[in-house]
C-alpha cells in the first residue's frame, strides 16, 4: 500500500474523531452553563459535582428575567443592537461600494485609515468620549452607545464589504446601467441582493458588538440602572455575593441565547459571507 493511500484512510478515520473531540470541547462550557441554570440551589450545594439535575427548574429564569430586571435589559440590549447594525449597514454600504469602485484621489490611504482604527485599544478613546458625551448631554442614553457602537463597527464593515463587492462582475452593473439604472439604483437592486451573505456577516458582526460589549455601556449607562443592557446586568451579578450560582447561570444563558439563535439562523447565509472575497484560481 502506498503512503499516499495509507495517508489518506488515516485521516478519513482521524477527521470524526477530531471534529468530535472538538465540538465536545466547544459545547460543554455551554452545556454545564445550562445544567446549572436549571438546578435548584440546595441540591446544587447538596451535590456540587452532579452534571444532570435532579429535578430541573426553570425557578431561576424567572428570577432573572423579573426580579432581577433582565427583561428589561434584552429590551435595551434590543434597541442598542436594532439600531446599531441598521445604522452601521447604511454607511458601510455606499462606503464600502465607493472604495471598491470609485476611483478618487486617497482612496488607498482612506482604505488604510479604516483598519488603523483597531491599532488602538477601546480604552484609549474612552476618556475624551467620556467628557465629550457628558458635554453633549449623551451619557446615560441609549443614542450616544448607539453612536460609540457604530464608530467601533464602520471601519472594519467597510474593509469586509469593500473586499466582497469587488468580487461582484462589473458587467452585471455595466447591464444594470444600460438599462437605465442609476448608482444608487445599481446598488439597491443588483448588488445589495447579490451580496446578502456578505451583508448577512457583517451584519452579526455588528450585532455581536453592540450585545455583549461591556466597557461603553459601564461608562456610559452606569448611573442609569433602566436603561442598562444585558452585560452590564450580569456583571452587576456577577458582583453581587447574595445572587445564587444558578441564577447567574441564567443570566448567562439569557446572554448568550440571542447569538446562538441568530448564528443558526444565518448560518448558511454566514458562511458564505466569511468565505466571501477569497481568491479564485
Amino acid at each position: 500500500m502506498s503512503r499516499d493511500r495509507v495517508e489518506r484512510a488515516l485521516l478519513r478515520a482521524l477527521r470524526p474523531l477530531v471534529i468530535a473531540v472538538l465540538f465536545a470541547v466547544t459545547a460543554f462550557p455551554f452545556l454545564y452553563m445550562v445544567m446549572l441554570s436549571v438546578r435548584d440551589i440546595q441540591e446544587l450545594i447538596l451535590e456540587p459535582g452532579s452534571l444532570w439535575p435532579r429535578e430541573p427548574t426553570l425557578g431561576t429564569y424567572a428570577d432573572v428575567l423579573t426580579r432581577q430586571g433582565f427583561l428589561t435589559f434584552m429590551r435595551n440590549s434590543a434597541v442598542v443592537a436594532a439600531a446599531s447594525v441598521t445604522v452601521t449597514l447604511m454607511v458601510s454600504v455606499p462606503g464600502a461600494y465607493a472604495v471598491a469602485r470609485l476611483r478618487f484621489f486617497g482612496r488607498r490611504q482612506v482604505h488604510a485609515l479604516f483598519l488603523a482604527v483597531y491599532l488602538f485599544p477601546a480604552i484609549v478613546p474612552a476618556i475624551p468620549l467620556f467628557v465629550l458625551f457628558s458635554m453633549l448631554r449623551l451619557r446615560g442614553s441609549l443614542a450616544g452607545l448607539v453612536l460609540v457602537y457604530i464608530a467601533q463597527t464602520v471601519p472594519v464593515i467597510v474593509y469586509m464589504l469593500r473586499n466582497y463587492f469587488e468580487s461582484v462582475p462589473r458587467s452585471v452593473e455595466e447591464a444594470a446601467a444600460i438599462d437605465g439604472c442609476s448608482r444608487l439604483a445599481t446598488i439597491w437592486r443588483v448588488v445589495l441582493p447579490l451580496s446578502k451573505p456578505a451583508l448577512m456577516a457583517t451584519g452579526l458582526y455588528a450585532f455581536m458588538i453592540a450585545w455583549n460589549e461591556f466597557l461603553f455601556a459601564l461608562l456610559f449607562l452606569v448611573e442609569r440602572p433602566e436603561r442598562w443592557t444585558v452585560s452590564l446586568g450580569l456583571s452587576q451579578l456577577a458582583g453581587s455575593i447574595e445572587i445564587p450560582t444558578t441564577v447567574l447561570m441564567a443570566g448567562s444563558v439569557v446572554l448568550t441565547l440571542p447569538i446562538v439563535i441568530v448564528f443558526f439562523a444565518g448560518e448558511r447565509l454566514l458562511t458564505e459571507g466569511l468565505t466571501a472575497g477569497a481568491e479564485k484560481g
